[in-house]
């Protein structure tokens, strides 16, 4: 429903709601391919595969979009971070979901002692428990509540990507190549969130606006 002064409410845009159906995307093809057939001689793999690595790729891209706003001074990105950050937790649910149900069948002691003596494992679940707090506080009213507190909370989501990177590189074991780049990825943003960084921003940000870009 349109605001009083004619402009649609900000969640209903047309960018979020575009970003909305990307965001979905992975699960659309996930159930396409699900009803042809097309998951691979290991349906539970290729959904466990699927599902970690788009909760990844969705905490990298929430990630990039503070560097992205200093280096181009849109603001508006700021705006679509939640949504991007949401998504990542929920695609990290569907990939916990499938390891308990479709992997485990809810055995609670396999799971447990899963967790307690496989590396990988325990990089992965550790890194889910430190999203729920900030899937949890993720609304602006906690944002109120919380204050100050909340940006120190929201600084966790570099821990869990780094497990998720480590979960993913102790998981292949062999190929390392994508474990590497997402960790090399996770770096960058990093270098970007400390002084240095920001201070490469800026210098790149006043270059392109005497540019003209």
């Amino acid at each position: 429903m349109p605001s009083r002064s004619g402009r649609s409410p900000r969640w209903l845009s047309p960018v979020k709601i575009a970003l909305f159906l990307v965001c979905l995307l992975p699960l659309v093809r996930l159930v396409m391919l699900g009803m042809r057939g097309g998951l691979g001689a290991n349906p539970i793999e290729f959904i466990t595969h699927s599902t970690g690595t788009w909760a990844l790729i969705g905490l990298l891209l929430t990630l990039s979009i503070t560097p992205l706003r200093r280096l181009t001074g849109w603001t508006f990105l700021l705006r679509h971070r939640r949504m991007l950050g949401l998504f990542a937790f929920f695609y990290a649910s569907l990939h916990l979901v499938t390891y308990l149900w479709l992997d485990q069948f809810f055995d609670l002691e396999r799971i447990v002692r899963d967790v307690v003596k496989r590396p990988f494992v325990t990089a992965g679940f550790a890194g889910f428990v430190l999203l729920v707090p900030l899937a949890l506080t993720s609304t602006q009213t906690m944002m109120r509540r919380l204050g100050r507190h909340w940006q120190q909370l929201h600084r966790l989501i570099y821990v869990a990507a780094g497990l998720g990177v480590l979960h993913y590189a102790w998981l292949v074991k062999r190929d390392l190549t994508q474990p590497l780049i997402y960790g090399g990825l996770l770096g960058v943003l990093l270098f970007f969130r400390l002084p240095p960084g920001v201070n490469v921003l800026e210098t790149l940000r006043r270059r392109r606006g005497q540019a003209g870009v």
